[in-house]
């Protein structure tokens, strides 16, 4: 058989990819095979949504009232990347008042320094008033045993003076 007569598959190799083919790979090679892949300029990975303060949105609202001539605004959504019902929405919330709101700190409100002090002064004095009552009852104890002590401790069989009597 000639070299003219031979198949595809006899010439590459009788089963074994060409150099250059998908997998690269001839017998006893042990490399992994990755197939090159490019990242799609156009496709974002993972989109991230926009978040614009209040003080953005009060800016570019004052921005577009204040453009006059025909196109301006327009202009201006195209430059910073918005939409005209950006605008719509960001009015209303105007009118609402929401956008105030927004500029305030969010979270919870710092406590008045005037009610952390009375606060603690309570904890303190309730805690003072147990101290206070464990006091009162070991001298009471103490009160008790002493007495116990005294009439164990006296003379026995002495009767007291009465002489005096």
């Amino acid at each position: 058989m000639g070299a003219s007569e031979m198949s595809l598959f006899e010439r590459n190799g009788g089963g074994r990819e060409a150099p250059g083919g998908v997998g690269e790979g001839t017998v006893g090679k042990a490399e992994p095979c990755m197939p090159v892949v490019t990242a799609d300029p156009e496709l974002v990975e993972r989109a991230n949504r926009r978040r614009f303060s209040a003080a953005y949105k009060l800016a570019i609202l004052e921005e577009a009232g204040a453009a006059t001539k025909p196109g301006e605004v327009g202009a201006l959504l195209r430059r910073e990347g918005l939409y005209s019902s950006h605008l719509t929405k960001w009015r209303r919330q105007r009118e609402e008042g929401a956008l105030e709101a927004l500029s305030r700190a969010r979270g919870r409100k710092s406590a008045d320094p005037l009610e952390k002090e009375n606060v603690e002064l309570r904890r303190r004095l309730v805690r003072t008033e147990a101290e206070l009552e464990k006091a009162r009852r070991v001298i009471e104890v103490q009160g008790n045993v002493s007495a116990l002590l005294g009439e164990l401790l006296g003379p026995r069989g002495a009767e007291p003076d009465k002489s005096n009597e």
